[in-house]
């Protein structure tokens, strides 16, 4: 159960319902998601999360599907059902299939465990990216 009263579709806030219109634009869906009705509470702070998502979660040097897949893979990190489940559905809508959502989780299983492993075992790295 949500902390705070979602905020309705049909709200008379001009600023919210421009969000919410966008919002449905964008994704080409019918109704505005929980999250953002949550955010609607704090019209600035729906704007803001809003105008984030749509400037990073669009095409360029990563494809949508692969920025899908990280969004997924954090959402699995820190145990957010409500994102596991958007961002599953973001990739099944893109593609991805249930094998592939299979190997998704087992590479996010894998690296969980091995970054554990890593920080208790207090290993300096020794592997380091080049200077660009």
């Amino acid at each position: 159960m949500s902390t705070v009263q979602l905020v309705d579709e049909q709200t008379a806030d001009p600023r919210v319902r421009a969000v919410f219109e966008d919002i449905k634009a964008t994704k080409k869906i019918e109704r505005v998601p929980a999250i953002w009705r949550a955010l609607a509470t704090h019209p600035e702070h729906l704007e803001l999360c809003w105008s984030r998502l749509k400037a990073i979660m669009r095409p360029g040097k990563v494809d949508l599907l692969t920025k899908e897949i990280i969004a997924l893979a954090v959402s699995v990190t820190n145990s957010c059902k409500y994102c596991i489940n958007s961002h599953t559905a973001a990739t099944q809508k893109l593609g991805l299939d249930n094998e592939g959502l299979g190997e998704v989780l087992a590479v996010v299983g894998l690296f969980n465990q091995m970054n554990k492993l890593a920080d208790a075992y207090q290993i300096e790295p020794d592997i380091l990216p080049k200077p660009q």
